[in-house]
C-alpha cells in the first residue's frame, strides 16, 4: 500500500514540486492538492490521507490554527513546510508543540531546483511521519503537569559527571519533556538534535523559557557547566572536549555522519573519548540509525546509557537500534526517563548528596 499524502500549501510552485517529488517515489502517491486549510478540510474528508504535509503560513486560515484544531478533532502525522526565517522557525518550533511529526524548509534561492535537492530528505520524513505514533501533545506552562516522576534527590552538584542526549524526529518535544524535569544543578547536558541552521537558536530559547536550567545553542569552546545544556547548532557538529580540568564545547563543520550535521555518532564518540564513565548517555525518539554506534563506544568506554522505549517514541528507529547493537543499559518511557537518570548519577555519584 502506497503512503497517500495530502499537500496544502499557498504556494503553486511549491504544490507543484512537492507534488513531482511525492509523486516520483515508488512507495507515495498524492491524493489531493489544497491551496489553503479550507480546501484541505473537505479534502481530508474526501480523500483519507495517511500524511499531510502543511504550509505554516497560509491566508483563510492560519497553518497553525488549522494544526490545532486538526490534531484535536482528527489527529494525523503532519509534516510541516517552513520558510528558513526567524519567524519560521518560531511558528516551526510551535507546530511541532501542538502535534506536527517533523519539518522541512524551504529553500532561500531558486526554489524548484531547491526543493528538488531536497527530494531524499522530503521522502524520508514522510515516510518517518506514515509510521509515527501521534498522541495528545502536553502543552508547555514552565511546570510540569503529567505523570508524576518518582521522589529524587537532587544528584551531586558535579562538573565531572555529563549527560549526553541524542534524537531526531519527534525530538523536539522529547527534549523538552526530558529537559523541564531537570533540576537546577544537574549535570552538564550537551544535545545533538538533527535540525536545520536558523531553528537550533529557536529551540533553545523556547526551552531555556520553560525550564529549571539555562538552555542555549552550542557556540564552541564554552566550558561546560552543571545546571546548563547546550544545543549542537544546526550548522554544526558538537563534540565535547577537555581543556585541563574543565569539560569544553567544540564546533566542527566536517562533513555529515550518517547525513546529518549535526550528528549523534559524532556527539556519543567524542564523550567516549573525552568523558569515558563519567558520561550518562540518552538516546530518543528518531528515524534512523544515527547514534547508534557512538552509544556503543560510549558503552565500551564505560558510559551508562538510556534508551527511550518504543511505546512512547514517535519513532522508534534510533532507539531501536542502540538497544539492537547493545549500547544500552536501561530502556523506560520519555516520562520517567528523567528519574531514571537522575536516580542513577545520584546512586553512582563522586560526592555526597545534598539533602
Amino acid at each position: 500500500m502506497k503512503i497517500k499524502v495530502l499537500i496544502v500549501d499557498d504556494s503553486a510552485l511549491i504544490r507543484g514540486v512537492m507534488k513531482e517529488i511525492i509523486s516520483s517515489q515508488p512507495d507515495m502517491e498524492v491524493v489531493g492538492v489544497a491551496p489553503d486549510p479550507l480546501v484541505a478540510r473537505d479534502l481530508i474528508k474526501q480523500t483519507n490521507p495517511d500524511v499531510l504535509t502543511l504550509d505554516v503560513e497560509m491566508p483563510k486560515m492560519d497553518g497553525l490554527d488549522f494544526l490545532e484544531k486538526l490534531m484535536r478533532l482528527r489527529p494525523m502525522p503532519v509534516v510541516m513546510v517552513s520558510s528558513l526565517t526567524e519567524r519560521g522557525s518560531e511558528i516551526t518550533m510551535r507546530a511541532l508543540e501542538l502535534g506536527a511529526v517533523d519539518f522541512v524548509t524551504k529553500p532561500k534561492i531558486s526554489i524548484q531546483s531547491g526543493m528538488r535537492e531536497y527530494a531524499d530528505l522530503i521522502a524520508d520524513k514522510i515516510r518517518a511521519a506514515a509510521k509515527a505514533r501521534i498522541r495528545a501533545r502536553t502543552v508547555p506552562t514552565g511546570e510540569r503537569t503529567g505523570a508524576a516522576l518518582p521522589a529524587i534527590r537532587n544528584p551531586l552538584t558535579s562538573s565531572e559527571k555529563l549527560i549526553i542526549i541524542g534524537a531526531s524526529t519527534g525530538g523536539t518535544e522529547a527534549i523538552r519533556e526530558f529537559l523541564m524535569q531537570m533540576p537546577s544543578d544537574c549535570p552538564g547536558i550537551l544535545i545533538a538534535q538533527h535540525m536545520p541552521e536558523g531553528f537550533t537558536s529557536s529551540f533553545a530559547r523556547r526551552l531555556d523559557s520553560l525550564c529549571k536550567i539555562s538552555v542555549r545553542e552550542a557556540a564552541g569552546d564554552e566550558r561546560i557547566l552543571p545546571g546548563h545544556a547546550y544545543i549542537a547548532p544546526g550548522h554544526s557538529h558538537l563534540l565535547l572536549a577537555r581543556s585541563g580540568a574543565n569539560y569544553i564545547t567544540r564546533i566542527e563543520q566536517t562533513d555529515p555522519v550518517n547525513r546529518h550535521r549535526p550528528s549523534v555518532d559524532v556527539l556519543f564518540r567524542s564523550a567516549a573519548v573525552s568523558a569515558g564513565k563519567n558520561a550518562v548517555g540518552v538516546i530518543l525518539t528518531g528515524m534512523g540509525k544515527d547514534g547508534a554506534a557512538g552509544m556503543l563506544e560510549m558503552k565500551t568506554a564505560g558510559s551508562y546509557n538510556f534508551a527511550q522505549d518504543e511505546a512512547s517514541c514517535v519513532v522508534f528507529g534510533m532507539p531501536r537500534e542502540a538497544i539492537a547493537v547493545g549500547a544500552t543499559h536501561e530502556v523506560g518511557p520519555l516520562l520517567s526517563l528523567p528519574g531514571m537518570v537522575l536516580n542513577h548519577l545520584a546512586t553512582h555519584g563522586s560526592r555526597a548528596l545534598r539533602v
